[in-house]
């Protein structure tokens, strides 16, 4: 029986075309857990999956889709059951083994992870990788503590940046967010946001590798100065979790804030992620992420809508979170 799915093919001549086709399940690629997805999501790997591949996709024809949650049909696997609502993220999953933009899919057991109780598939999709690394930092900066001035968010309006901004205000914290989009204030500020910051006012290197102590916290998509002007910003003895490099993988910065002010900073990294940890993340989003502001950042989309919405991602043109119904 045939079923929809997004195949990305490569030419002769290296371009990639993405189009929604029928294919079989003899297609998808062996593993020990089938499952009918329900929804899925668009990341900033999945723009690059969906498009040139970014060298993240190693055979065509290609399955992009880096999360999904939806139903167990069948598993070879003690550990699931056909009934089961599962969540995937991470495993390399959407670029190295086929993924979500598809009506099935078929992956290890060791990826999959129960539905955590208080979410539906949809708000899991609405969360995704982007919310999931969002909650991964979070917890981050909770386990090396949080110092009394306001958290700073670096890329406030994208996937992570929202989904941080709405844990941390009902956590009780001072969040200021960071954007180079003035339309997007009145979303930032609904979402919690206690203060805008202009991207241009922090985006650029200094000379002086230490300035005033401002902020208790940092969650950084961005790298890049960006980074480097934070670290020297930060209070003593806090942390910075470094979740994506939308500014560049460049670091043009000194050790001092290291060496004169305890600064940590933290690498986040939500691909191969421990059970455990996923599991506690997975939990903590059931209970800290509000989802009244988790609806607010939803923008739906079909299968049929996701070329475009690749290019516009790579572009910082998608702002919240996009599910994608692959039933629609």
């Amino acid at each position: 029986m045939s079923f929809n799915a997004l195949i990305v093919n490569k030419d002769d001549q290296g371009q990639t075309q993405a189009e929604v086709t029928q294919i079989t399940e003899d297609q998808l690629p062996e593993a020990e857990v089938t499952v009918a997805v329900e929804y899925s999501t668009v990341n900033y790997k999945d723009g690059l999956c969906i498009g040139p591949g970014g060298g993240l996709v190693r055979n065509y024809p290609h399955v992009p889709g880096i999360d999904f949650a939806g139903t167990v049909e069948t598993s070879n696997d003690e550990r699931y059951k056909p009934g089961d609502k599962v969540v995937l993220t991470g495993w390399r999953v959407g670029e190295a083994h086929w993924g979500g933009y598809a009506q099935k899919a078929r992956v290890k057991a060791d990826w999959l992870v129960p539905l955590p109780e208080g979410l539906d598939t949809r708000q899991a999709m609405a969360v995704g990788t982007a919310g999931f690394t969002a909650m991964l930092a979070v917890m981050a900066l909770e386990d090396h503590g949080i110092k009394k001035g306001p958290v700073l968010l670096t890329g406030a309006a994208g996937g992570v940046g929202s989904v941080a901004t709405a844990i941390l205000a009902n956590l009780g914290y001072e969040v200021a967010a960071v954007t180079g989009r003035p339309e997007t204030e009145d979303y930032l500020k609904s979402l919690g946001a206690a203060r805008i910051v202009a991207r241009e006012e922090i985006n650029e290197t200094v000379k002086r590798p230490l300035e005033g102590e401002t902020w208790g916290g940092c969650v950084d998509a961005v790298g890049g100065a960006m980074l480097a002007r934070v670290l020297g910003q930060m209070e003593y003895g806090a942390s910075v979790a470094a979740v994506g490099l939308a500014g560049g993988a460049a670091l043009p910065a000194t050790v001092i804030p290291f060496l004169l002010r305890g600064v940590n900073l933290l690498g986040i990294d939500s691909v191969m992620q421990p059970y455990d940890n996923r599991l506690r993340a997975w939990k903590r989003v059931a209970k800290d992420l509000p989802m009244d502001k988790l609806e607010a950042m939803v923008q739906p989309a079909g299968l049929s809508d996701l070329p475009q919405l690749g290019a516009d991602i790579l572009k910082g043109q998608v702002k919240g979170r996009v599910v994608v119904d692959v039933n629609a």
